[in-house]
């Protein structure tokens, strides 16, 4: 439960912001630099869920698991801003959604090689 909690936390902040008529991002931050930072944070928020904690070795299945979870919340969030006004659903806001998944997933990957590893 306590690895979960923050997954589903979040994604319950992504769609409190999501249902605002505008995205409450700084002037020099695009659109689609915040959908990828975002979705990275869900991402390496699964990876430590789905991994049972960080840092952590990143299975394929945890990987997969990961990806699948923020992409498709990605995709959910972009029908979602369909019907609010003043937002529109975007793929190119999807494909950062999962660019920003599969980074925040090699960011695990690469953390938990570096701290994880075994002396043989």
């Amino acid at each position: 439960m306590w690895l979960w909690s923050p997954v589903v936390i979040y994604m319950v902040m992504i769609f409190f912001v999501s249902a605002l008529p505008s995205a409450p991002l700084p002037q020099q931050v695009s659109d689609k630099t915040g959908h990828l930072a975002a979705y990275l944070v869900l991402a390496v928020l699964t990876v430590r869920a789905a991994g049972g904690g960080l840092p952590c070795r990143v299975t394929v299945t945890v990987a997969l698991t990961a990806i699948a979870v923020a992409s498709g919340y990605g995709f959910f969030d972009e029908w979602h801003q369909s019907f609010v006004s003043g937002r529109s659903s975007d793929a190119a806001d999807w494909v950062a959604d999962t660019t920003g998944a599969f980074l925040g997933v090699g960011a695990c990957w690469a953390w938990g090689m570096m701290t994880c590893r075994r002396d043989v």
